[in-house]
This record gives structure tokens, C-alpha cells and sequence, in this order.
């Protein structure tokens, strides 16, 4: 693996005021042998202070996240800040230009290819310019989702809280500033080295994520709540100047997500029929929907039941659906309390 990035810019990450540009990202085809793919970035420095990269378009069919990081830039004048905002508002550019959750001119998936490769594909040479380049400048990192065309989420931020306590009660942290009305807690992620949170968790990087909605749509009321919260937490970790104006965080409500093996899977191929809504409370045994064949339409649907309890999350978008797809997701309501949320993780989901 690489170690020096091919990926280069005019934009000077140390200069003062307000920088727009693009990072360089060199992709040789056959109508453009020395060409190169821009990934649109811009900086906003005032004088001496803590450094924060904002993401969104990891994958491309995610869209609030991307629209939030455009009206910011645009707002953001560089007396507000007191240090360095980093924005990437479409930081897989080909995925973002496309509408689609992998790049469609190598299939990569970005959150699955951290820490990336300087010598691999145009989504890898990406991901290793964030992690050795970007990263290494910043000591946050908040990177925004939605569930993309595939899935839709409750309007919810999340994170993968860390193991020791003192950077745990700082994650925890974010998510009271940033107080979307639903905050996810997802212990031990299986394969989390290959995300985003990943390379931040190697680098001492504080990191953020959110889900807002989903479905291959926009989301009003989560572009909302995020459009809110976002100027909440950035005056939390000390880059935009305080604001005595500011209306106080409200409450949000905390989940503990269910392991990722115990997600409601499609048993059969067929028009999924769902049974239940974002945010219902289902018990085990309920039915969670049924599955109907249209090659046999006289044969009874197939009915899939939840196997355990909670509530939901995230449900599948698309009813075309096949054996192996996600119908639903769950978690279980938690206490605010700091006793309650700042336990370490029993066992990897």
C-alpha cells in the first residue's frame, strides 16, 4: 500500500480566510488519458484553534448530509470561526454525480475501503488521501449519512462509541449537542476498521456520524433537526464562536442498535408487503410483513416475524426485495443518564 498520495490541490489547507477548490484525483480514460476527477472542498481558517473535517456523499445517493455541508459553506463567513473547518460536501464525486451508493467507475464502496491505497482504485486513492492527508490535520471528524435509495432511517445521529471512558463521555457528548431526536449507540462494529471510523479511531480523530431518512428521497424534517443541531455541535467542540442568542440543545432520544446479525433479513424473492413503520415498538414473534411471489400469485406470501423486540429503525425502501436484504432494523430505548450510556460494549455486534 502506498504511502505518498497522488492526489493533489491549489487549495492551501493552512491559509486564512474562505478557500474554495477541488482535490485532484488523477483518472486516466480513453477520452481523457491525463485527467483527473475534482472532489469539490472548501476552508474556512480564522487564526488559532481546534480543526474539523465535515463529510458527506460517502456514498453518493445520500443526500441531505450533502445539501446540510453546502448551505453551511455558503452561510459561514470566517469571523464565525476560531480554527479550521475542512469541507467535503460530495467527497465521492463519482457516486455523488451519479446518484448511486458505490462509485460507478470502480464499484467502491468508500466506507468499506478506509484506511485506502495511494496505488489502488480512484475511490481507495480517495479514502487514503482522507485518512493520510486529512485526517492527520484535524481533531474531529463528523461525516453525515443517510439509508441511500435502499433503506430509510429514522432521523437519527450515531456512533460507534470508543472503549475508554474519558473519550466515550466525549463521543456521547456529540450527540447531545448535536440532539437529532434520535441518537444511536452502535457497540463494537464488526469490520469498523475498513470504515471512516475506523481511521479516525486509529488517529485519535473525535468521530460523528448521522442517518437522516433515506429512501431515495429528501427529508424535510431531518435536514431541519440537522440544520440545527450542526451550528450546536460545532460550538461544542470550540471551532464557531459562542452564539448567546443560541437556543439550547433539546433532548434526544437514545438507542442501543441491535447487532447486525440480528437484523430482520428477507427470507424469500419476491414484493415485500411491510407490516409495520419507523419508530413502531414490535415484540419477538410479531409479524414484521409478508412476502408475496408475482411469478405464482395463487401461492400464500410468505410472512417474516421479528425475532426479537425493540424499536424500529431503519426499514428497507425498495418492495422488490431478495433473499439477504434488510427489511428491518432495531433498538432498544436507553436511559440518558451518563451511567447508562457510558458503559463499554459487553460483545462485538
Amino acid at each position: 500500500m502506498g504511502s505518498s498520495s497522488p492526489v493533489w490541490t491549489d487549495v492551501d489547507l493552512g491559509r486564512d480566510g474562505i478557500t474554495h477548490g477541488y482535490l485532484r484525483v488523477p483518472f486516466s480514460t480513453n477520452d481523457s488519458g491525463y485527467g483527473w476527477i475534482p472532489v469539490p472542498i472548501s476552508v474556512i481558517k480564522n487564526g488559532a484553534g481546534p480543526s474539523v473535517l465535515l463529510m458527506a456523499g460517502n456514498h453518493g445517493d445520500e443526500y441531505e448530509g450533502q445539501v446540510l455541508l453546502m448551505k453551511l459553506l455558503r452561510s459561514l463567513s470566517a469571523d464565525k470561526v476560531q480554527g479550521r473547518l475542512i469541507i467535503l460536501p460530495g467527497v465521492n464525486a463519482p457516486a455523488v454525480a451519479a446518484g448511486h451508493r458505490v462509485s460507478p467507475i470502480d464499484g467502491g464502496n468508500m466506507n468499506r475501503l478506509f484506511p485506502g491505497d495511494a496505488d489502488g482504485t480512484p475511490t481507495q486513492v480517495i479514502a487514503h488521501y482522507i485518512d493520510r492527508v486529512l485526517l492527520p490535520e484535524v481533531q474531529y471528524c463528523f461525516d453525515f449519512h443517510s439509508g441511500g435509495y435502499s433503506s430509510e432511517y429514522i432521523p437519527a445521529a450515531h456512533l460507534v462509541p470508543p472503549n475508554d471512558p474519558a473519550l466515550r463521555a466525549r463521543a456521547i457528548g456529540f450527540l447531545r449537542a448535536f440532539a437529532m431526536p434520535v441518537s444511536i449507540v452502535i457497540e463494537g462494529l464488526s469490520g469498523g476498521g475498513k470504515r471512516l471510523l475506523g481511521s479516525c479511531a486509529r488517529l485519535g480523530v473525535g468521530h460523528m456520524s448521522t442517518e437522516l431518512g433515506g429512501a431515495g428521497m429528501f427529508s424535510v424534517d431531518a435536514l431541519r433537526a440537522a440544520e440545527r443541531g450542526l451550528p450546536r455541535l460545532l460550538r461544542h467542540v470550540g471551532v464557531l464562536k459562542a452564539d448567546a442568542a443560541a437556543e439550547p440543545a433539546p433532548k434526544t432520544q437514545f438507542y442501543r442498535r441491535q447487532p447486525v446479525r440480528d437484523f430482520l433479513y428477507a427470507t424469500a424473492a419476491g414484493l415485500f408487503e411491510a407490516y409495520v413503520r419507523l419508530g413502531d415498538v414490535v415484540a419477538p414473534g410479531d409479524p414484521a410483513g409478508a412476502i408475496h411471489f408475482t411469478e405464482t400469485p395463487w401461492r400464500a406470501p410468505e410472512i417474516v416475524a421479528f425475532k426479537s423486540g425493540g424499536t424500529v429503525l431503519n426499514r428497507r425502501a425498495p418492495a422488490r426485495t431478495k433473499i439477504g436484504d434488510c427489511l428491518f432494523v432495531l433498538g432498544t430505548a436507553s436511559g440518558d443518564r451518563d451511567e447508562d450510556l457510558l458503559q463499554p460494549p459487553v460483545r462485538e455486534l
